[in-house]
């Protein structure tokens, strides 16, 4: 995972400032998902912080098995995000979901 681009340091810089503790094995794929296509559009800060949430959300918590279960996307958020807050917590972030209905949503394949 090595940066090479201004942007790709950029997205790295903004992780490690975002989730300084977060193990490898989760921050790896998180810069990843930052990197990806549909994150360009975003500030590399926002994209950071918008994938690692996604990712807590999924590999984290019980997000997908409520999706299974029929809750729609909102309903599953909405339960899971004290989970996502504490993980952030766990990870050293400054930052949590203070208001999740404000912050751009990525594509999300799962929720198609």
């Amino acid at each position: 995972m090595r940066a090479t681009t201004p942007r790709q340091k950029a997205i790295n810089k903004a992780l490690r400032e975002l989730i300084p503790l977060a193990p490898y094995a989760d921050f790896a794929p998180i810069a990843e998902a930052a990197r990806s296509k549909h994150m360009r559009s975003l500030a590399p800060r926002d994209g950071a912080f918008l994938a690692t949430v996604a990712h807590i959300r999924h590999m984290h918590t019980d997000y997908d098995e409520l999706r299974d279960d029929g809750y729609d996307h909102e309903s599953a958020r909405f339960f899971v995000a004290g989970e996502i807050d504490d993980k952030l917590r766990e990870w050293g972030s400054p930052r949590g979901l203070e208001n999740p209905e404000d912050l751009p949503e990525p594509f999300d394949p799962d929720d198609v």
